[in-house]
């Protein structure tokens, strides 16, 4: 029998145990917490520290998301959506994301797939006749992995005379392709990214569904995932609520506004916020739009006709970083500078909206990763690209580096110029700003900012005849090629010149270019892009320092005439002018 005073001890013992338990369970949960409260703020301080010189009212800015396993890790803001009213940048803010667009109607085209109403080895004119017949199938695969040989329209209109604040259309864009004469290359048989191919698989589903690709979009993509604030642009005099307004930087440091014109939708003109991209990386994982085969689907890599994998998808990138595998993609458009990057294996997204150039989203997309995913990657990649390609540089006898000093062709539209800086060699290509190169040996040098190295290469006499460059950058498509050095004509004499003199004409582009003598040198002109300077390179081959028109080569006739010339740009081959 237990007295009742021992048993209201023995209460009052629990009493105080029960307390003590609580009040400790309590502690150690409320510790728990703010260590979790603590480790995020460092992790988000850090992200601060990246941004902190946008962080005014004085400076455009960017809005930044990281999103893991479904949950927000971070969502940031920083810098002027306008400058002008002092608005700030918020996750409501609208942004144009340039190419990023592009996973959108990737994705488009992926559930017309599933649902059957096309085919990747669909031939393009059967839906759309009025593109050429170039004697060569283009299918809706060549179009979706920018292999189809269809030139770009950004620099082909450029060329044309448009400027790129012009009201540049959708339709402006499918006239163009349907007045081009030839094609790039054999379809298939290269990749070159190609806006204009994805500003066709628009049309195709625009023809196919019988909805503008806007309804289509909004009623099939955007409303269903929760996307309110998204839409693709198809009228540039909307009015669009929060909308952020793009900036550049001049070299003197003063900003200036950039008209945004385009509603080019398919390759770009997509408009939304931080808030709904979280909904649509999230939809990689979840595939609660689409379905998990659509979503696989827009993963898969092109294929060449050779067997050869590309990296491109359906409007993504397969690639990898410090060993994870990363989905992304990147835009730029008056001014906007936009990145989508994921890394599958993790469940992690981080995405990168900018309103001013020059920027960089994709670094900072790297950085932000840096911040979440350290112990996931590899520790080589605690060395950002161009710290783990940094040599140790050795001395290089002037007379040595002289015999370097030239001009080298990398391919069609491509030439690498290498000066002398003091004891050191420097690299331009087509009259960038020039690099530092840093010698390995007496031949081989290393090009840190762009991922590349340089090893000269002698003919049996000792003369330098030409480079072998390779890049590890994924864009490059020069890259594992032997350059010849090109004979320097610089001193080509006004006679000569003489011979280049007279008007030539597109039938392609219906645009006029008159080549004259000015001072001695060689210019063209054209009416709505004033003169503009041509270098000898090489024979008959000029380059030009403006982005729209990097090769000229100038052909001639059975009499050895000059008959007309050629212009290769970056994303376009062979665009023939006529002399008259």
């Amino acid at each position: 029998c237990i007295s009742p005073i021992f048993s209201m001890k023995g209460h009052i013992v629990k009493k105080v145990l029960l307390s003590n338990f609580f009040l400790l369970f309590f502690l150690s949960v409320v510790g728990s917490v703010s260590a979790v409260q603590n480790a995020q703020y460092t992790l988000t301080d850090k992200v601060d520290q990246l941004f902190a010189e946008l962080d005014s009212t004085d400076s455009p800015g960017t809005a930044v998301l990281a999103v893991r396993d479904g949950n927000v890790l971070l969502r940031r803001c920083y810098g002027m959506a306008n400058l002008e009213h002092k608005i700030p940048i918020t996750p409501k803010t609208v942004f144009d994301i340039a190419s990023v667009s592009k996973q959108f109607t990737g994705m488009a085209i992926s559930m017309l797939i599933e649902q059957g109403k096309i085919s990747l080895e669909d031939d393009v004119r059967h839906y759309i006749p009025e593109i050429p017949n170039f004697g060569q199938t283009i299918t809706i695969d060549h179009l979706v992995h920018h292999s189809s040989g269809i030139r770009d329209w950004v620099e082909t209109l450029a060329l044309a005379g448009w400027q790129m604040d012009d009201v540049i259309s959708l339709d402006h864009i499918l006239n163009m392709t349907f007045n081009q004469q030839d094609l790039n290359f054999a379809p298939g048989s290269e990749y070159s990214y190609s806006n204009t191919g994805y500003n066709i698989l628009v049309e195709i589903v625009q023809r196919v569904t019988g909805q503008t690709f806007r309804e289509w979009t909004n009623a099939k993509i955007f409303r269903p995932l929760g996307m309110t604030d998204t839409h693709f642009r198809d009228d540039h005099t909307e009015l669009i609520p929060n909308r952020a307004y793009g900036y550049a930087r001049e070299e003197n440091g003063e900003l200036h506004a950039v008209p945004d014109n385009l509603t080019a939708l398919g390759s770009s003109s997509l408009y939304t916020t931080l808030y709904d991209l979280g909904k649509w990386v999230m939809n990689f994982e979840d595939s609660k739009v689409g379905g998990v085969g659509v979503i696989e689907n827009m993963f898969h890599r092109g294929v060449l006709n050779d067997g050869k994998q590309i990296t491109y998808a359906f409007g993504l990138h397969v690639g990898q970083y410090r060993g994870l595998k990363t989905i992304t993609h990147g835009g730029g458009w008056a001014g906007f500078r936009t990145c989508v990057m994921h890394f599958p294996e993790q469940r992690f997204s981080v995405v990168v909206l900018m309103n001013y150039t020059p920027a960089d989203p994709d670094k900072a997309a790297y950085d932000i990763a840096d911040i979440y995913l350290v112990e996931e990657l590899k520790s080589l990649g605690n060395m950002n690209n161009q710290e783990r390609l940094a040599p140790v540089a050795i001395d290089i006898p002037n007379s040595v580096l002289n015999e370097y000093v030239g001009s080298y062709q990398l391919g069609a539209a491509w030439y690498l110029t290498i000066t002398r800086d003091g004891n050191n060699l420097l690299s331009s290509v087509n009259g960038e700003n020039a690099v530092p190169m840093t010698a390995q040996s007496d031949s081989t040098f290393q090009v840190s900012r762009r991922e590349a190295t340089i090893k000269f290469e002698r003919d049996d006499t000792g003369r330098v005849m030409s480079l072998f460059y390779v890049s590890s950058s994924w864009h490059w498509q020069h890259s594992g090629m032997t350059c010849p050095k090109l004979e320097d004509i610089s001193t080509l004499r006004t006679a000569q010149l003489n011979e280049f003199t007279g008007e030539y004409i597109s039938e392609e582009l219906k645009t006029t270019y008159i080549v004259a003598l000015e001072n001695g040198k060689l210019v063209m002109t054209h009416k709505r892009h004033g003169t503009i300077n041509l270098k000898p390179v090489w024979k008959d081959y000029f380059w030009c320092v403006v982005w729209f028109m990097k090769s000229i080569e100038f052909y001639r006739d059975e009499e050895e005439k000059v008959a007309g010339f050629i212009v290769t740009q970056g994303r376009n081959r062979n665009l023939r002018f006529i002399r008259r």
